[in-house]
């Protein structure tokens, strides 16, 4: 990244109406956050930009390709500053593989920001790039617009609470988000590791359901303990259920702003938010979801 970019909020724009959202949702989050903004649409040309293959007819075709992607950025980059005039806005255009690229820009962006999967909600299964870059430690939190979003919104933050390093990540980014855009805060602490219909087995089971509860309000307490006096703004509702972690997650985050995930979770009680969580609600959430690594 240029020395301007850094800590830049980073857009991955790739001409989908998705990436157009989420370059929109980007610029009000950079305003919000009194950053830079960055919109970046990598070139996967067959042939990188310093390789000695040459191709007859590349550049016939390439120069007024790059021409069209200069024009659409321009474009963006206008639309942006109507948002806020005071924006700083900043585009690239490199070449190379686009999870790599800006998984490598990500080490230094504040935020990294992506339009939400192209593949069907029904599939469950994310676009390549979008999939990568959320299994690999890009440093900075992704951010994927689901949905019609195009701007945070003042919905409630919705965040899954596991006691993991992850989640941890996780909740502070959720307070910081929910104390700028003045939302309510939802934190989500599912502890079951019980099959898809808990209740109707609860009867059968002789296990001490209220002191496994009372474990996981206590698990809960002590994550979010010290934020509130960070964060007096911000209101929070605490839920603490036996659902699957994906289905109480996306059950909380109906008409949420923003959904904030740890990545890879350990957690206090067996059942926690796995990678697999993570996953599941990138595919299937009707809001934006932030996904944050540990380390």
């Amino acid at each position: 990244m240029t020395e301007t970019s850094r800590k830049a909020v980073v857009a991955g724009f790739d001409l989908t109406e998705s990436s157009r959202r989420a370059v929109w949702w980007a610029a009000r989050e950079a305003s919000s956050r009194r950053r830079p903004l960055l919109l970046v649409h990598v070139l996967t040309w067959p042939f990188e930009e310093h390789t000695s293959i040459k191709v007859p007819g590349e550049g016939d075709v390439l120069e007024p390709l790059q021409k069209i992607l200069r024009h659409e950025l321009a474009q963006l980059v206008v639309g942006c500053q109507e948002i806020d005039a005071e924006l700083e806005v900043h585009s690239s255009m490199p070449f190379g593989d686009p999870a790599e690229v800006l998984a490598d820009m990500a080490g230094e962006a504040e935020v990294l920001v992506l339009g939400g999967p192209r593949i069907e909600v029904e599939l469950g299964v994310l676009g390549s790039m979008s999939a990568e870059l959320l299994t690999r430690r890009t440093g900075a939190p992704v951010v994927v617009v689901r949905g019609d979003r195009e701007q945070p919104g003042t919905g409630p933050v919705v965040v899954g609470v596991d006691g993991s390093a992850a989640s941890r990540l996780a909740i502070d980014f959720a307070y910081d988000f929910a104390s700028r855009h003045g939302g309510e805060l939802v934190a989500v602490h599912a502890w079951s590791d019980l099959p898809l219909d808990p209740f109707a087995r609860v009867q059968q089971w002789e296990l001490p359901w209220s002191e496994v509860r009372e474990v996981a309000e206590e698990a809960l307490a002590g994550s979010l303990a010290g934020r509130g006096e960070r964060y007096p703004d911000v209101g929070v509702r605490r839920v603490v259920t036996p659902e699957k972690p994906a289905e109480a997650l996306m059950g909380e985050a109906q008409e949420a702003s923003l959904l904030v995930v740890g990545s890879h979770g350990r957690g206090r009680i067996r059942r926690s938010l796995l990678g697999s969580v993570s996953h599941a609600v990138v595919n299937r959430a009707h809001c934006p979801v932030a996904v944050l690594r540990a380390g």
